[in-house]
């Protein structure tokens, strides 16, 4: 009979401990609002641009497709599968949604089994005990809250950290098919250089010659080599790199040689206002935001009144139950320093969140610079290029009809290489400008069903 007295007040117990926290619990502290922003209707540098349609793959996210390069399609598509740097930041996002978990349970009771205080006098038992926090002013749920923000930005840093790995590899690769080009030009300019040096090695021998011509020969052909193997050797560093980003050993890695025909595509820059919700950086800075807002409702209800009720059920001394309740008097400043301290975290996460998006409006301004400036170097450079080749194909036909001589055979042959070597490190920088400014525009670009763009 005593036993099932205890067990309708343990029920009665825990039922009034719903009641109150249905009833009566509030939740303290701000209720987050994202700060609004001043933002222009459209990018200053961006006047010079047509309106531009998405081309579909941007509207599909897979950014990197817009070059057309099957081969560059299937390196990037492996960097977010076994890129290590990648799925640490993966293992970082699983390590903050378990912490949400971890702040979620603690408004769910406690069950322990071990030594618990049982009877009605509280004499030490052994048994099964509960004990459960109500969250009369939110103080748990805010926490949940704050996790559930910190998860997100670290979500969306693997998004940023994600786009910046495959931009590197994309530029890594680009650079590679360049010098892959370069290799192909350098190699007629040591067969040319080598010749002239056996030929004026020749005319030495024959006395039509003197020792600083061969000395002079010998140092073109000398430099001309030199060049070539610096060469190989930085586009053997850019396919370890490569390897690296795609979680590979180097010697296990090679990407076969190839034109670098790439062509420079048109990057649509939209409207600013839609760069918050593009760039994963920004939208970082912004969860972090609301996780520093949540906090100040944690440090506020610290500093007010709470209830526990404990119950447990000891096999010697049976069921009890009881209600803690507390309340701050004094702690040494110490629950009023720790508001402070997260009202403090919230203006600073507002000022780095207003920073983000000041320093994204510039990258975007700065790249559409780039890519404009550069763009309308490349047609000056392409005509002095083909100028060039056309001088080189001139002069050997005119050495072959003994009009010319070797040396300007030569002499064309590097000049050509000079002007082709401009060109491919303009295009370079060309392809390089358009990445960063699809990487500053925030990746690739999705529609919703509405016809917004979100990131």
């Amino acid at each position: 009979m005593s036993t099932r007295l205890h067990v309708r007040q343990l029920r009665a117990l825990f039922a009034a401990g719903a009641v109150v926290l249905v009833a009566a619990c509030t939740e303290v502290g701000p209720n987050y609002v994202r700060p609004s922003l001043p933002v222009s209707a459209a990018y200053k540098e961006a006047s010079h641009q047509d309106a531009q349609p998405i081309p579909a793959v941007l509207a599909a996210g897979k950014w990197w497709m817009i070059y057309n390069d099957p081969t560059l399609d299937a390196l990037v598509s492996q960097v977010r599968v076994n890129n290590q740097s990648l799925a640490a930041a993966a293992a970082r996002v699983l390590e903050a949604q378990a912490l949400i978990q971890v702040a979620s349970s603690a408004s769910e009771p406690q069950i322990v089994a071990g030594t618990i205080k049982s009877g009605r006098s509280n004499k030490n038992d052994f048994g099964i005990g509960a004990s459960w926090e109500l969250d009369l002013w939110g103080r748990i749920r805010r926490d949940v809250e704050a996790h559930r923000a910190a998860a997100q930005a670290s979500a969306d840093d693997l998004a940023a950290a994600t786009l910046s790995m495959q931009a590197q590899l994309v530029q890594a690769y680009f650079a590679l098919r360049q010098d892959d080009a370069l290799i192909g030009l350098m190699h007629r300019s040591v067969e040319a250089d080598d010749q002239w040096q056996r030929m004026v090695g020749n005319q030495y021998t024959q006395g039509i010659a003197s020792s600083a011509n061969v000395a002079d020969a010998s140092t073109k052909s000398s430099t001309m080599q030199l060049q070539l193997a610096d060469t190989k050797a930085a586009r053997a560093q850019l396919e370890h790199a490569i390897a690296v980003m795609l979680g590979k050993q180097p010697a296990e890695f090679s990407i076969a040689p190839a034109p670098f025909d790439t062509n420079v595509p048109v990057i649509p820059a939209g409207v600013p206002a839609s760069l918050l919700e593009r760039r994963p950086d920004i939208a970082a800075s912004e969860r972090r935001m609301a996780a520093a807002s949540a906090r100040i409702g944690v440090s506020k209800a610290e500093t007010l009144p709470s209830i526990n009720l404990a119950a447990g059920i000891g096999v010697i001394n049976g069921p009890t139950g009881t209600v803690d309740a507390h309340a701050p008097l004094f702690t040494g400043g110490r629950l009023q320093a720790q508001l402070a301290n997260a009202n403090a975290g919230y203006t600073e996460a507002v000022a780095n969140y207003r920073q983000a998006v000041l320093v994204a409006f510039r990258e975007v301004e700065d790249d559409l610079v780039s890519v404009s400036t550069l763009a309308g170097n490349a047609e000056l450079q392409a005509a002095a290029a083909t100028a060039a080749k056309d001088s080189d194909r001139v002069t050997r036909n005119q050495y072959r009809e003994g009009v010319a001589d070797y040396p300007a055979v030569v002499d064309a042959v590097n000049g050509a290489l000079d002007a082709n070597r401009a060109d491919m490190q303009l295009r370079l920088r060309r392809l390089d400008a358009s990445v960063n400014l699809i990487m500053a525009l925030g990746g690739g670009w999705q529609s919703d069903t509405t016809g917004d763009v979100k990131r």
